[in-house]
């Protein structure tokens, strides 16, 4: 395994990249894009990165579903950290280009929804060609195959391309969540302000399935922090359910909830639990009452109290 190579979605340019190289240790490795999220993390299930960083999350269109796939499906992987960078984009032209000028305009998929505003009003009659990122779509414009991109406005000078437009956003404080994902290992330590990821299939598809599994998290005071549905491929109305909760595999809570879980899922697939970008300690609100570690450990030494014949 090369323990100094990190992929990213690439290519040069994107957003990932970016989010990346906010992280300290990034000055000291290989930086490496890839075509695709799923080249990126196949990198590392093959052992040619120790880590891949890749978007999962969008504050204006939910979960990233290739990564949610991707994680969900071969090798197990672990997150051990991730990114929240504000999003905001550029129109990027060759130059020359003016506004009248544009047919056509390229773009990630998740990004479409962050213009579809702005496209609707200032270019009606364009038509939007998804990228495999935004960058690959400045790419494909500096090539000649579309008329713009919707990218990074710092990736303008690496296609040789012009920002005609700066700024572009439908939703104010727009954000994306980033991941750095390697192979499964222990989980670092808590930090008091910390996220679990899983991924849940359900058992079979009955009244009350999903809520007897979200049950297990609400009766131990785990906040549930996001929930998406993908479909299993099996057919229609058969799903698995990418979770996000408060929490430290190592708290007794979110133990006691993931073991609940387990009990009741078919299969549960853990994917990290690691420090909630920009939130600390100081942020958390307090536990609802009665499920701090302490809270537990008595609990428990009560029952184990009367195990033993003692009052």
């Amino acid at each position: 395994m090369s323990a100094t190579r990190y992929t990213y979605l690439g290519p040069e340019g994107t957003f990932t990249e970016a989010a990346l190289r906010t992280l300290p240790e990034a000055a000291a490795r290989e930086l490496v894009p890839m075509v695709s999220v799923t080249a990126a993390l196949d990198a590392v299930r093959s052992g040619e990165a120790a880590a891949a960083l890749v978007p999962i999350e969008n504050s204006v269109d939910g979960g990233v579903t290739t990564t949610l796939d991707e994680l969900a499906d071969g090798d197990p992987l672990m997150i051990y950290r991730e990114v929240i960078l504000p999003i905001t984009f550029a129109l990027l032209v060759r130059p020359g280009t003016h506004l009248s000028d544009i047919k056509t305009v390229s773009g990630h998929p998740v990004a479409q929804p962050q213009v579809r505003k702005w496209l609707a009003a200032k270019l009606p009659d364009a038509q939007w060609e998804s990228a495999a990122s935004n960058a690959d779509g400045a790419r494909l414009v500096q090539e000649g195959r579309y008329d713009a991109a919707f990218a990074a406005e710092f990736a303008a000078a690496t296609y040789g391309l012009e920002p005609l437009v700066t700024q572009i956003h439908d939703a104010d404080n727009a954000e994306t969540r980033f991941v750095l994902v390697g192979r499964p290992a222990r989980p670092s330590a808590p930090t008091g302000a910390d996220r679990t990821s899983l991924i849940v299939w359900l058992d079979d598809d009955h009244s009350g399935a999903l809520l007897e599994l979200l049950q297990e998290l609400t009766v131990r005071g785990v906040n549930l922090m996001l929930i998406q549905s993908r479909p299993t491929g099996a057919g229609i109305g058969n799903y698995w359910f990418a979770l996000d909760t408060e929490g430290h595999i190592t708290e007794r809570r979110v133990t006691e909830a993931l073991m609940g879980l387990k009990r009741r899922a078919p299969k549960v697939r853990f994917l990290g639990s690691y420090p909630r970008a920009g939130v600390t300690p100081k942020n958390m609100g307090t536990l609802p009452p009665g499920t701090s570690d302490p809270e537990f450990a008595r609990a428990a030494g009560w029952v184990t109290r009367i195990q033993d014949g003692r009052p």
